[in-house]
């Protein structure tokens, strides 16, 4: 059975706070199998038959506003897409596996939309930008937390929701996975 990771957007952040274990009980009660979380920042693993990502993104979307009353964008995808995820990220070899982030993205932008995102943001900071398969790689060279590439200033220009994982959480991600 194939193995997914879902990546929860806003948890555990501002009034957000939801506690892993009722995450993975939510996810037991709606029939998801092998279910664990990494990091307690709104990651779970589970396995699932092979269908697709994007039904499962609302399905858990609507299950954490019923359940918990968060709104919560979240971004499903297979353990070929976590690993394509490392593999594809551009800023790997070259920079901190702590600033170097992947955006999963609720869609897959136009080319038009990201020339805007890089064109707006040339003058804001020194972060390196580059385009993925319903992904953003973003290397946040002085820190993600100074940043003024900020969710909000990237979504507004590539009319995506997402949410963000530097490479570190992403090999755990992986390892985890790989360990089925």
């Amino acid at each position: 059975m194939p193995r997914y990771c879902a990546f929860f957007g806003s948890i555990n952040v501002g009034s957000n706070r939801l506690t892993m274990a009722d995450l993975r009980w939510a996810f037991e009660r709606e029939g998801f199998e092998n279910v664990e979380t990494v990091v307690a920042s709104g990651n779970v693993l589970f396995d699932f038959d092979e269908r697709p990502t994007d039904g499962l993104e609302e399905l858990f979307a609507h299950m954490m506003d019923e359940r918990f009353d968060i709104a919560s964008f979240v971004a499903v995808r297979s353990r070929d897409e976590v690993a394509q995820a490392i593999a594809g990220n551009p800023f790997g070899a070259d920079g901190a596996e702590n600033q170097v982030h992947t955006l999963f993205l609720s869609g897959h932008p136009d080319g038009a939309a990201f020339e805007k995102l890089v064109a707006d943001h040339a003058t804001r900071g020194p972060e390196r930008i580059a385009l993925g398969d319903r992904a953003l790689f973003v290397d946040y060279v002085a820190g993600a937390g100074n940043s003024k590439l900020t969710n909000a200033f990237i979504e507004r220009r590539l009319a995506c929701r997402s949410t963000a994982r530097n490479l570190r959480s992403l090999q755990r991600i992986l390892d985890k996975m790989d360990e089925k």
